[in-house]
Order: C-alpha cells, then structure tokens, then sequence
C-alpha cells in the first residue's frame, strides 16, 4: 500500500506527523484531496479542516487550520499553518464567543482595516465552528 508523509505545523508547534494514505483540506479554490504519488503543487489554504486517513491505522485524524500554505511532493505533504489546533482539543464554547466578538467588531469598526481584521476573524471563527461539528458527528 502507497503511503505519503503528512507534516501539519503552526508557528507554535508541530501538529501532526505520520504516514497516511489520503489527506484532503480546503484550498483556495476548493476542496483539495492528495493521493501518494500526487503532482507537486504549493497553494495557499483556506480556514477549515485538514482530515488525513492515517495509514497505521486508517482512523481519521483532524486539524482545523485557520489558513497557511500547503506544499504538495509525490512522497511528502507540508500544511504551514498560521494556526492548527487539533480536533480533539477544539472548543465550540470558545469559538462561538470569538465569532460574536468579531461580528461586534465588524458593527463597530471606525476603519476599512478594523472592518477587514474582525471580518477575517470572523471567517476563521465560522469555519472552525463548522468543522468542529463536522468532526463531532463522526
């Protein structure tokens, strides 16, 4: 069986590393699936989850990342988050009240760049609030 090593970072701390045999996330024009043996490509990504097929075992694992860039070698996958919590230590408590401050924020900038701060923190909270309940239905 193909496998492909898969290294999820952010700028605090390696998330994942291991081999896997599918990993799919959301890139910047859509839904990204990587089989081993894929094209090479670099792509920015979009907030939301990162689920790979781990090969050991075949369970799932998730990573919600907030954005980062994705480097794509035929044996290596690289997810360079600007930030990556694991799934398990997602808190829907937390997100929603930070997607309500950013709605709050966005009512209230005095400026197009506070606008586009809260609205870019907004978008990050909605997709991490959606892929939470993604990963708790399963």
């Amino acid at each position: 069986m193909a496998t492909i090593q898969v290294d999820v970072v952010s700028a605090e701390e390696s998330i994942f590393s291991g081999e896997a045999k599918f990993v799919a996330l959301p890139g910047e024009a859509g839904e990204l699936g990587i089989l081993p043996k894929h094209t090479p490509l670099i792509t920015r990504i979009k907030p939301g989850a990162v689920r790979i097929e781990r090969a050991d075992n075949g369970e799932e694992e998730f990573v919600f990342v907030a954005g980062g860039i994705l480097e794509v070698q035929p044996d290596h996958v690289t997810v360079l988050a600007d930030t990556a919590i694991r799934g398990k230590d997602l808190d829907e408590a937390k997100a929603l009240e930070a997607k309500r401050l950013a709605e709050e924020a966005m009512k209230n900038a005095k400026s197009d760049i506070d606008f586009a701060k809260a609205q870019s923190e907004f978008a990050a909270m909605a997709a991490q609030i959606a892929a939470l309940r993604k990963y708790r239905k399963k």
